[in-house]
C-alpha cells in the first residue's frame, strides 16, 4: 500500500520545474550543443517509431497469412 501511495506522488513537472530544467540544460550543454542534442533525440525517436511500426506490420501480415491458410475451402 505504501508503494502505491509513493507512485501516486510522482507527476509531471510544473511550470517552475520546467524552467529550472531548461536552465540546467543550458548551463550544462551551452546554447550551441542543444540543437545537436535535439537532432539526435529526434533521430532516436524516429528510429524507435519506425521499428515499432515495422513490428506492428509484421504481426498484422502474419495474422493475415494465418487467416488465409486456415480459412475453410469450398
Amino acid at each position: 500500500m505504501l508503494v502505491a501511495n509513493q507512485l501516486l506522488m510522482i507527476s509531471m513537472p510544473g511550470g517552475s520545474e520546467w524552467i529550472l530544467i531548461i536552465l540546467v540544460v543550458l548551463l550544462l550543454f551551452g546554447g550551441r550543443k542543444i540543437p545537436e542534442l535535439m537532432r539526435g533525440l529526434g533521430r532516436g525517436i524516429r528510429e524507435f517509431n519506425d521499428a515499432k511500426n515495422n513490428v506492428k506490420d509484421e504481426i498484422e501480415q502474419g495474422i493475415k497469412e494465418k487467416d488465409k491458410t486456415t480459412s475453410p475451402q469450398q
